[in-house]
């Protein structure tokens, strides 16, 4: 069902291969997520509806590359996401409930997860190389130990220092220190990098 031979643009035909953006999208929502307010609403729940409102709209989608794919699931998952802001009567309580700058703040989490293990590309070809980094990078998160995914999130993506993420987490400095050195191990055994590369 990925065979994208009848499209030139590479994208496949099918909107089935959309399931593998779902870690992807359950890391943006995470993100954007004020942890406060995830016992109203679950991350994977935004996700879930994401993907279905994706699914019912793809009859819809006219682009060609991946990348446009990905642009579009952002505009969809902040749009679900402002929704359920809305609904639950945060609007007034975050700026980010406005779906543009909710979209933006999406966008802007994309581009720190594809740079937290590579550095930034400007060609098409590089282009498509992040983005597909970024699904994989999500897959081996969402395959981690919840604390070590939250450390390399909140070091790696939020750009929190270990002080600050371990207020965040309720832990001392050292053994944040220490639990995020090991995350990261892990991490590069999952994506299968060697130790120099950026963390």
């Amino acid at each position: 069902m990925n065979d994208a031979s009848n499209n030139p643009g590479g994208v496949p035909v099918e909107p089935v291969f959309l399931e593998r953006y779902r870690s992807w999208l359950g890391l943006l929502a995470r993100l954007q997520v004020d942890p406060r307010f995830r016992a109203k609403f679950d991350p994977s729940d935004i996700v879930q509806q994401t993907l279905l409102e994706a699914v019912r709209d793809w009859p819809q989608f006219r682009g060609s590359t991946a990348a446009e794919v990905a642009a579009w699931l952002r505009r969809i998952l902040a749009h679900v996401l402002g929704h359920e802001i809305r609904r639950h009567g945060e609007a007034r309580q975050r700026a980010i409930g406005r779906e543009v700058s909710l979209e933006q703040a999406l966008a802007d989490s994309s581009r720190k997860l594809g740079s937290a293990l590579a550095a930034p590309n400007t060609s098409p070809s590089d282009q498509a190389a992040r983005h597909e980094l970024e699904l994989c990078l999500a897959d081996a998160l969402a395959r981690l130990p919840a604390d070590y995914a939250e450390i390399i999130l909140l070091r790696n993506v939020e750009g929190l220092s270990h002080e600050e993420a371990a207020g965040r987490m309720g832990r001392g400095a050292g053994a944040v220190r220490m639990l995020w050195v090991r995350a990261l191990a892990r991490l590069r055994q999952e994506l299968d990098l060697t130790p120099d590369a950026r963390s």
